[in-house]
């Protein structure tokens, strides 16, 4: 018997465009004689389903839609939502008090992951290299001099609970830091500002797949700006060259620490964590728990590098869920 299966998509963020894209390719990728697939939207003036140019509303009470005379109850929702509500454990509380299953980690582990500050101070408990980061808080005074005597020059600043590179800059010079500051607290109230760390970044998908624990093939990330930016994510400045170019022993460390987060963070579903190389040793930087979908995302390219096509991915992902 078909299994009827929302894929979630739009958000509260501004990566609800990355979104719309992902869920299109998670609804073209599935197999249609096995799953009755439904696009349904998220977005902060409506929910809704879309069935044929024309929608229907979610009843929030049970996450339903009545088309006709019938009523639509979901076996399982993909979440394709990057960012808020889908990524910040939000939507997943909501989803899990329904008691409706779903692709993505419990809520507090997408809370956990999506808070930079947070995720980097229990993975550090466990030994994980980190840069050295400075928090701030919209309401705190902006004090230059004490945040580069910590991190140094150059400095990231990236908003604390936000994707897809949206308000993250380098910082070269004391006197460009509160500019940098004030653009990271227009996608967030939170912001980490991050020591640079000089190697080679590479990203890689960490996934439960067959009910096992499976890392994917890395991918190195060569940006012609001068970080890894949006445009560099989204809009082709940059290259990424799956697997990655390092050292076979590099490649085993990298697979290590990515487990060994994974593992720690008590993570489920997908994920796509971003280390540095520096003298062969990884860094960790930030984990994604909606990591982007699309044929042209990191996490679908190493997938396939592992002869994955994307309708396993996404179908592992579902019998994961209901299983």
């Amino acid at each position: 018997m078909q299994k009827n299966i929302a894929i979630v998509m739009g958000g509260y963020s501004s990566e609800a465009e990355i979104s719309l894209k992902s869920g299109d390719v998670v609804y073209n990728s599935l197999d249609t004689n096995k799953y009755r697939l439904y696009k349904v939207y998220i977005l902060k003036s409506k929910w809704f389903l879309m069935e044929n140019q024309k929608e229907y509303f979610i009843n929030k009470d049970d996450f339903s839609v009545t088309i006709g005379e019938d009523k639509i109850i979901f076996d399982c929702v993909f979440n394709a939502i990057h960012g808020d509500p889908g990524e910040n454990g939000a939507l997943i509380a909501y989803f899990d008090l329904l008691g409706i299953k779903h692709t993505s980690a419990p809520f507090y582990q997408m809370a956990l992951t999506f808070n930079k500050r947070d995720t980097l101070s229990v993975v550090k408990e466990y030994g994980i290299k980190t840069a050295t980061s400075f928090y701030m808080h919209q309401r705190d005074e902006i004090n230059t001099s004490k945040i580069i005597k910590k991190v140094g020059l150059p400095c990231f600043v990236k908003p604390n609970n936000a994707g897809s590179s949206f308000g993250i800059s380098k910082v070269y010079k004391e006197e460009d830091l509160t500019t940098a500051i004030e653009k990271a607290y227009q996608e967030d109230a939170e912001i980490l500002i991050e020591s640079f760390l000089d190697g080679t970044e590479v990203s890689v998908g960490v996934i439960q797949y067959q009910g096992k624990v499976k890392v994917l093939p890395m991918t190195e990330i060569v940006s012609e700006n001068d970080f890894f930016d949006y445009e560099a994510k989204y809009e082709g400045k940059s290259q990424e060259i799956t697997p990655a170019r390092i050292t076979k022993a590099a490649q085993r460390k990298v697979e290590k620490v990515a487990k060994k987060v994974y593992e720690i963070l008590n993570m489920k579903g997908f994920s796509r964590s971003e280390y540095i190389l520096v003298n062969g040793e990884p860094y960790f930087l930030e984990m994604n728990t909606v990591p982007g979908m699309t044929e042209e995302s990191l996490l679908p390219q190493q997938a396939q590098e592992a002869n994955i096509s994307l309708s396993d991915l996404f179908d592992n992902a579902i019998q994961t869920a209901l299983n």
